[in-house]
């Protein structure tokens, strides 16, 4: 089942009259906010010694919003996209078993904020590897009942309602014993068939039994020796069991950058709490 956008239908009312509620899931997103809900921080990693992490919900809108929270775990595609699944897929492992929240539903005002804990459980039964899942949180549709709700006088005739519910995902990693993970680019090439719009293409290969996460920065060098950035994803992630993940990314056409001449030069790196390190690197000659 995918679940980037999936129809829910909230209330059947008596009479021939449906509300229909459109669920926009974000999965992976580069900044978690959506519906006006602000989530930090947008990943969580248990590992070591870490056993509790506190996540901060803030409403950023200008109307008071229920949120439910709730666990949802997903395969990854070659693409990037997601899919909900019930059972892991070989090689992968939920961590949802393991691990417990509260309030598992919060309402917030404009501006307002809540802490949501989050605790690592039962890790003794853990064997080494990685495990995950993700958190989900839903934003609750305003009363259906209001009068621009209700039926129509002609009870014969059929009136749907879209409502937009937004929701957010974030990864919740545990990782146990040793766990590595490495990361090649491969694959490169340019798509210049719209002059307007070109783009690059990147396979990102890993390895290991952990998964990786880091930003793309795509350089344009000229046969001068000019460097120009040209291309930023944040956020990428390719998650276990997945070896492969494609990604095209767009390229920008800024003045005096020809994409048939110099080469581009592709960097994967990652944030770690004092520096940048880099995870793999590639360039492309033109």
């Amino acid at each position: 089942m995918r679940i980037s956008v999936r129809p829910d239908i909230l209330n059947i009312g008596c009479t021939s009259r449906f509300i229909v509620t459109t669920i926009l899931c974000c999965y992976g997103l580069l900044t978690s906010a959506q519906g006006n809900l602000l989530v930090t921080p947008v990943r969580v990693v248990f590992e070591g010694q870490k056993r509790a992490e506190e996540l901060n919900l803030a409403n950023a809108g200008t109307d008071t919003a229920r949120y439910l929270i709730s666990f949802v775990e997903i395969r990854m595609n070659q693409n990037g996209t997601f899919d909900q699944i019930n059972e892991p897929d070989s090689g992968q492992q939920f961590a949802s078993k393991y691990l417990r929240f509260f309030p598992r539903s919060v309402v917030l005002g404009p501006n307002e904020a809540q802490v949501i804990k989050l605790q690592l459980t039962g890790s003794g039964e853990l064997t080494t590897g990685e495990y995950r899942s993700h958190l989900y949180f839903r934003a609750v549709p305003g009363d259906m009942t209001s009068s621009e709700n209700k039926p129509a006088s002609d009870s014969n005739s059929i009136n749907v309602k879209l409502t937009p519910v937004f929701g957010i995902t974030i990864p919740v990693i545990i990782r146990v014993g040793e766990t590595t993970a490495n990361v090649q680019l491969s694959d490169l090439s340019v798509d210049l068939a719209k002059a307007a719009s070109p783009t690059l293409g990147i396979l990102l290969n890993r390895s290991g039994n952990a998964s990786v996460y880091g930003d793309i920065t795509v350089e344009h060098i000229s046969p001068q020796g000019k460097v120009t950035e040209v291309a930023v994803a944040r956020g990428l992630a390719v998650y276990t069991p997945n070896k492969q993940r494609y990604l095209r990314l767009p390229l920008e056409n800024k003045p005096g950058i020809n994409y048939h001449a110099g080469k581009l030069r592709v960097a994967y790196t990652t944030k770690l709490k004092t520096a940048t390190q880099q995870l793999a690197a590639a360039e492309l000659v033109l």
